[in-house]
Order: structure tokens, then sequence, then C-alpha cells
């Protein structure tokens, strides 16, 4: 007898920050496992690909987290096209290194509207949508916890998150909807490629943070997606 061993089979869930890196990998993982998959990225192009990666009718939304305007737009959308949700994950996020010194309104600014002020509307906005007995996952970083010079504003949103998550989880204990977090060591995303620094400083700066990766190695999207 055929036993189906798909864990989401079934139910809704909605990445966003989906288009690429962690986002992509995510939901192309609950994709796997059964789920119906909404997705949300800033750029049009990159949500093409995701969807031609992702396969089996995934639904794409432009959407701009930092712009509560779109955050309706995203809901709207799977409320029409999906219904209910049973998995948000929060992963959409933005990383902007400078020393403390040299942190620009504009950059700090840039980080916390997407960060933090994005992932904290996507999940109020959320609510009317989740299921009893959902499942909120936002992403953090180990970021959060750990100092490490010129992330000063990045790590602070990281911070922020994890703060977030438990007083979310205390509020949304009573519909059984559960907030974890998944904090990650360094990645290989795209990300990698937007935090403002030179190549030669972007390469320096993995080498120092993988010779304290107990593995010696960054890690995949898939290996965080697996968890």
């Amino acid at each position: 007898m055929e036993i189906n061993m798909k864990r989401l089979e079934g139910k809704v869930a909605v990445v966003t920050g989906g288009s690429s890196g962690i986002g992509l990998a995510s939901a192309k993982r609950f994709e796997e496992e059964g789920a119906r998959v909404a997705i949300a990225g800033r750029s049009t192009k990159t949500l093409q690909e995701a969807v031609n990666t992702i396969g089996n009718g995934v639904l794409a939304v432009q959407a701009d987290v930092a712009k509560l305007a779109d955050v309706d737009k995203l809901y709207a959308e799977v409320s029409k096209k999906l219904g209910k949700i049973d998995v948000l994950f929060v992963n959409a996020g933005v990383a902007k290194f400078a020393p403390f010194a040299e942190t620009s309104e504009s950059l700090y600014d840039e980080q916390f509207d997407i960060n933090i002020k994005g992932a904290y509307f996507t999940i109020q906005k959320a609510l009317p949508l989740l299921n009893d007995g959902a499942s909120i996952i936002l992403n953090t970083s180990v970021a959060d916890r750990k100092g490490t010079a010129g992330t000063s504003a990045y790590s602070a949103t990281k911070a922020a998150l994890r703060s977030l998550a438990r007083t979310a989880a205390a509020e949304l204990v009573g519909r059984g909807i559960r907030v974890n977090t998944v904090a990650p060591g360094p990645i290989v995303t795209p990300i990698f490629g937007k935090t403002g620094l030179p190549k030669e400083a972007i390469d320096e700066f993995a080498k120092e943070i993988v010779a304290k990766v107990p593995m010696k190695r960054l890690g995949q999207p898939e290996e965080v997606a697996g968890a």
C-alpha cells in the first residue's frame, strides 16, 4: 500500500521574499510537501524565474513588504485564489553593511522598514486569514545575538525579529498558532551581493565568518528549508 508522506497536503503556505535564496528554497520545499504556495517579492523578473523553478501553479505576487498597501494586495490575492493560510514564512529581508559611525539614515531606514516593519505588518495583516493552529516562521539570523563589526543596523533588525516572535507567540497561543524563528548562519544567497560592500570586502567578510563556523563552509538555502 502506497503511503502519502506529504506533510502539507491540502495546506496553504505563504512566503515573503520567496523569489530567491532561502525563501525560494523554502517555497519549493513547501510545494514538494504538498502545499499550495504563494510567494511575494519585489522583482517581477525574479518572481517569474521562481515560478518556473517551483512550478505546479504557485501564486506569485509582486509586493514590497515595506509598503503596507502591497501587503494588503498580497493577502487579497491569497484570499481570492488560495483561501486561508496554514504556514506563513516571514522571510523578506535585506542586509546592508557599514561601520557604525558611517551608517546613514537611509541605510538604517531601509533595513528597519523591510526587515522589521515589513515583518510586523506581514504578520498583523495575515491574522484574519490564518487558520487556528497555523504556523508562523520568522527568518532571523545568528546576527540577532552575535556582535559582528559592520553590521549594527542589520543585526539590530534581526534581534527585533527575535523579540517580535516571542511576543507574537504569547498573543496568538490562544488560537493555537505557533510562532518560531529560524536563525541561519552564513548562507549562500543573492543577499551577499547586495550588502553595499565591494566584492573584495564581501569575500574577506565571508572568509572571517566561515572561520567561526564549525563545518568551515557557508550553508545552502536548501539546508535552511529542510529545517
